[in-house]
């Protein structure tokens, strides 16, 4: 009979290291696109990324394997994250860099074979977008990009966040609201 592989919880819980590999195998990808989405620099989200894997590594030593094997590892992250560009912005404030601006120039593409053509009007639409997110406050940004971009549930939204579920709803659609008040933004650009 084949034995289940192990979740990545059950995994930290039995081999730190391991499991560790397994945790940023699995979730760097959404922890990367969230990060991008509120960062809106692809200059500094690999060093948030980094960053945010980093201080999950040295909390995740310090648990026990009881706790580690308790862990609802993409909530998690994210609330570490999303922790870590709020450090990052409030450094960047105290610390102004001389160029400002969202660098969108060099955000990647699926390659699914569409032409240049095609290509040109996906990137234009994603730098709308991201550019579009950058400007709202914090406070929408932040639920909309948990919501629509690492599709967390609300329930979980509020929990990483601290904060009723009826807020996050409100947050998130009032976030998107300002997003279609947005005149660079098509209505088919905006996110559902």
């Amino acid at each position: 009979m084949d034995e289940m592989p192990l979740q990545v919880p059950e995994l930290l819980a039995v081999d730190l290291d391991r499991g560790f590999a397994e945790l940023v195998r699995s979730h760097g990808g959404v922890v990367y696109s969230v990060l991008l989405r509120l960062s809106g620099s692809s200059r500094d989200v690999e060093d948030l990324v980094q960053d945010t894997f980093l201080r999950a590594y040295t909390a995740l030593s310090g648990y026990a394997p009881e706790r580690r094997g308790a862990l609802q590892p993409r909530a998690w992250l994210l609330a570490i994250g999303t922790n870590v560009w709020r450090n990052h912005v409030r450094t960047l404030t105290r610390r102004p860099v001389a160029e400002s601006g969202v660098d969108v120039g060099e955000l990647p593409l699926t390659d699914g074979g569409p032409g240049p053509e095609q290509r040109a009007e996906h990137v234009a639409e994603r730098e709308r977008l991201v550019a579009a997110l950058a400007e709202l406050p914090e406070r929408y940004r932040v639920p909309v990009v948990l919501r629509h971009i690492a599709e967390l549930g609300y329930a979980e939204i509020a929990e990483l966040l601290g904060c009723p579920v009826g807020t996050v709803k409100a947050q998130v659609s009032r976030g998107l609201a300002a997003l279609r008040e947005m005149p660079r933004l098509t209505q088919e650009e905006v996110i559902r």
